[in-house]
């Protein structure tokens, strides 16, 4: 009997011993989790969106650059904000804004027909741009590369000796179609995000509209897609316009040259203003942004998607030196995959304003028209 007492009793203790040892556990845990929630970074939140927004899988996010993703993602999630609270308001106002876009669309008609051929000879002079983006790893008869891919670029691959079967028709299209830029005299708008708006009046589509206008008038045939793909939702963006552009190769399916055209994120706050002045204009400088397989994704084409940027460049450089910064070239693909000559070309940054723009696109025309049809 007194046996069986103390059997029981140990039996007691033991599970006394391991409900402490659990409930240690248990407060060990907590506290871990409260350290860490006090303690936890932006980052991950950051790159689940930035890889969400991309359409592109972490291992190829790791390779992006990374310098300004906090100040980048601090004016979508403002749009995002804004967004959710006057969702209802909004769509108001792309119904308004879709009615003012068929008003001005005859507009541009006019535009069209008034477009003057830029002058050559002029003299050109940088006059904006800070360090930003200025520094090159590669260069190739004057034309500056930024090699931030995991490829080592040859001469070879920097040779423009790209053959297109079809270099007249063109498809422009905007990933981000709702970035904008500083309000200026004649182009101010009310902003639905940080230098964004929903209007296509004052977004990157009114300086799509304007490359538009003046390649046709160099002969070009060209597609201007107007699609909202950052609007009513900025993640994804990628996801939609590939599916866009897609459908616009399906119906011109011989055209090779794909351009995604966008403004420069550097510089969130305004202060950023790449400039050069030809003559006595003042004209935004343009970027290209080429994408390789780096990241893993299939892109057979990131060579020759290279080879016809600096082709442009190279032509741009007799033309107007310091009309073209360095081309960036990195590990995403950034839909590039889909033509032969697919690139990005992002026109000024924040601290331009509209005019500046579109001043830009009579230049790139006549830039594009020498080095491909002359």
């Amino acid at each position: 009997m007194v046996n069986m007492k103390v059997i029981k009793a140990k039996n007691a203790i033991m599970t006394l011993v391991i409900i402490a040892f659990l409930i240690m556990i248990i407060i060990k845990i907590i506290l871990v989790i409260k350290d860490k929630l006090e303690n936890i970074s932006f980052i991950p939140v950051i790159e689940d969106t930035i890889i969400a927004t991309n359409g592109n899988s972490l291992k190829e996010f790791k390779s992006m650059d990374r310098d300004n993703i906090e100040e980048i993602l601090s004016s979508e999630l403002q749009m995002s904000k804004y967004i959710v609270s006057n969702n209802e308001e909004k769509e108001e106002i792309a119904s308004e804004n879709t009615t003012n876009n068929q008003d001005k669309g005859n507009e541009n008609e006019v535009i069209t027909s008034t477009v003057k051929e830029a002058q050559t000879g002029l003299t050109t002079e940088v006059v904006s741009g800070g360090n930003i983006n200025s520094k090159y790893t590669n260069e190739y008869n004057g034309v500056k590369i930024k090699n931030e891919s995991k490829y080592e670029l040859t001469q070879e691959m920097l040779t423009p000796s790209i053959e297109l079967d079809d270099k007249k028709d063109v498809i422009i299209y905007h990933t981000h179609t709702c970035e904008s830029y500083t309000p200026s005299p004649g182009f101010e708008y009310t902003q639905t995000g940080n230098y964004r708006t929903t209007d296509l009046n004052f977004s990157v589509v009114r300086v799509g509209r304007e490359l538009k206008n003046n390649l046709t008038n160099y002969g070009f045939n060209v597609i201007h897609d107007e699609t909202y793909h950052d609007y009513p939702a900025y993640s994804g963006s990628y996801n939609r316009s590939l599916v866009s552009v897609k459908n616009d190769l399906a119906t011109n399916p011989n055209t090779q040259i794909v351009i995604d055209l966008h403004r420069d994120a550097v510089g969130e706050g305004g202060s950023y203003a790449p400039t050069v002045k030809i003559g006595d204009e003042y004209v935004a400088q343009i970027m290209f942004v080429i994408g390789t397989d780096g990241g893993g994704l299939t892109h057979s084409e990131w060579v020759q998607n290279l080879k016809f940027a600096v082709k442009i460049v190279e032509k741009g450089n007799e033309l107007y030196p310091g009309l073209f910064k360095p081309i960036m070239v990195r590990n995403s693909r950034y839909n590039q995959h889909v033509a032969k000559a697919a690139t990005i070309m992002e026109i000024g940054a924040t601290g331009n304003t509209m005019d500046q723009c579109l001043n830009s696109m009579k230049y790139l025309s006549k830039v594009m028209d020498e080095a491909l049809n002359k």
